[in-house]
């Protein structure tokens, strides 16, 4: 019984988010649209988060970019993180830029990196 209703609210929750995403993305294509045929230009928000991975290894690393490798929890080469952004996160991607690789994933990509 437990189980069915755990599963039950699942697939509700699913179902509320897949149509939290299709409003969101039509709400997108609206407002780009209405810029357009307005004359204006449409700016999309930036990025909430990043997924950042490590490309090179712990030779001739600096100690100030080896401790933010460390709180970035990227310890291993060809290891990868998603990291909130915000202004210090920000900082310390551009101080460990040689050292790393970054992107915005979209939602397509975490729902198949992460479900």
């Amino acid at each position: 019984k437990d189980r069915a209703e755990k599963r039950k609210a699942a697939a509700a929750n699913a179902e509320k988010y897949a149509k939290e995403y299709a409003a969101e993305d039509q709400a997108l294509i609206d407002a780009k649209r209405k810029a357009k045929a307005e004359g204006n230009f449409f700016v999309e928000d930036q990025a909430k988060i990043a997924f950042i991975i490590r490309t090179r290894g712990i030779n001739k690393l600096p100690p100030k970019q080896k401790k933010i490798m460390q709180l970035l929890r990227l310890r291993q080469l060809h290891n990868g993180v998603f990291v909130r952004l915000n202004r210090a996160t920000v900082n310390m991607i551009r101080m460990v830029e040689p050292y790393v690789t970054y992107g915005y994933p979209t939602r397509d990509t975490l729902k198949a990196l992460v479900y």
